[in-house]
């Protein structure tokens, strides 16, 4: 009777649909000492950055996919317990497998049971809280046939073998498992210029596992120049770059392999290097970043010459990532350290309001931090939702200003709540 049980809500875990819970800020933790970004220890970490995604999990050899990763600078026990310390705060941890010096090919049964078994082996050894595909090089991100139907051996191998292993992870965690994706612009977006290759590499991937996605947050740096929706070439480190190839991504677009559905607004997360420094282009100053964002979110005039085909904007926007934390640290790289993180507080916690009779009226959430209720002000009787950082429903309701929500069952962490058409995040923290 218990196997039947962990069976059936292994199964329940593993066909639900991914509901992404938005905005946050992505950053991900380099596992290597650089005299360029300092190591930091994980638990070190700016306190505001919501998914970390430990860089990196690595095949033996570009022929061997037994997958690898071991902490550079401190015990597997002590890793684990700084993993620990940060998911206690409500941070979500991700292995991210990849990067720009790996390859990725499955050409037959043996490599593909060896990147499963091993990925499952590192899942079941250290807390993380799911994964991130951001592989760079490889016959596994290579299009082939149609979206809807990739003939590599390789492509599909890789698809399978993420399902497998969320399959394995919902079985031993009785949970769901994280999924994110860092491709690089040439595998999404370049599928309309060509298809074939490293063009549109991606998209068979993408639309296989689109229920299972938590995020994707295409790295816009690195990239060169790049069409757009509307039949424009743009460039890279400019705000029209980032609109138009963010747009691309919830919009879809026509290839030569078929036709590419777009992905809930709340799914896309815009990534960009922390400083100039961290990619080789790309780099867009806070202030163009902030135009480009707020232009998003459908506040104010175009920035350059993009015009959004959703006039309206994408108001539910999922927030921003940014190779990389340790890069974001660097005091020399920026005006101040962190300022990309910042910039992300400034973007997204801020615009969290409703407007009401032509006057904008910001509902105010209090107290935060939070022990057993919280109020919200500014509000008349709205609906609400409460959802943990990876989209999990955990309370609904009615509230108005006038009344509190109770908060003493949650465990203590991160959490969003939905009212009046905005999101505002707060803590939950026990007393001493």
């Amino acid at each position: 009777m218990m196997f039947y049980f962990r069976f059936l809500i292994a199964f329940i875990l593993l066909h639900s649909t991914i509901q992404a819970q938005g905005p946050v800020i992505i950053g991900y933790w380099q596992n290597w000492i650089s005299s360029e970004a300092p190591y930091i220890p994980l638990d070190q970490i700016d306190g505001r950055y919501d998914i970390v995604c430990v860089s990196f999990a690595v095949p033996t050899s570009p022929a061997d996919m037994n997958m690898q990763f071991v902490p550079e600078s401190v015990s597997q026990s002590t890793f684990i317990q700084q993993m620990s310390t940060i998911q206690a705060q409500g941070k979500k941890v991700l292995l991210s497998i990849g990067g720009a010096n790996t390859s990725i090919s499955m050409p037959d049964q043996t490599s593909h049971d060896a990147f499963i078994n091993s990925m499952n082996s590192l899942l079941d050894t250290y807390p993380f809280d799911g994964i991130d595909i951001d592989i760079e090089h490889g016959n596994s991100i290579l299009a082939s046939g149609i979206i809807s139907n990739p003939t590599s051996v390789d492509c599909v191998y890789l698809i399978d073998a993420i399902t497998q292993i969320k399959a394995h992870y919902a079985t031993t965690h009785s949970n769901t498992m994280m999924l994110t994706f860092a491709p690089e612009t040439a595998y999404v977006q370049g599928g309309m210029s060509a298809y074939g290759g490293i063009w549109g590499g991606y998209l068979p991937i993408l639309d296989a596992l689109r229920d299972d996605i938590n995020y994707i947050h295409v790295q816009l740096y690195n990239s060169g120049t790049v069409y757009g929706i509307d039949g424009e070439i743009y460039a890279q480190g400019t705000a029209d770059f980032i609109v138009a190839m963010t747009e691309a991504m919830i919009q879809g677009f026509s290839t030569s392999g078929g036709e590419f559905a777009g992905f809930p607004e709340e799914k896309i997360v815009v990534g960009l290097p922390a400083c100039t420094a961290a990619a080789g282009g790309g780099f867009c100053s806070p202030v163009v970043v902030a135009s480009a964002i707020d232009y998003l979110h459908g506040n104010g005039n175009a920035p350059g010459n993009y015009t959004l085909v959703h006039s309206q904007g994408y108001p539910q926007l999922g927030g921003m990532m940014t190779w990389s934390i340790n890069w974001d640290a660097v005091s020399t790289c920026n005006a101040s350290p962190y300022e990309y993180v910042s910039n992300y507080e400034q973007l997204f916690e801020t615009i969290l309001s409703t407007e009401e009779n032509g006057k904008e009226i910001k509902p105010v959430l209090f107290p935060n931090p939070a022990n057993t209720f919280i109020h919200i002000s500014n509000l008349t009787d709205s609906d609400y939702q409460i959802s943990d950082i990876t989209g999990k429903l955990i309370k609904a309701g009615k509230i108005d200003s006038n009344s509190t929500i109770e908060i003493d069952s949650l465990n203590d962490g991160f959490y969003w709540i939905y009212v009046n058409q905005s999101w505002i995040k707060f803590v939950k923290q026990s007393s001493n």
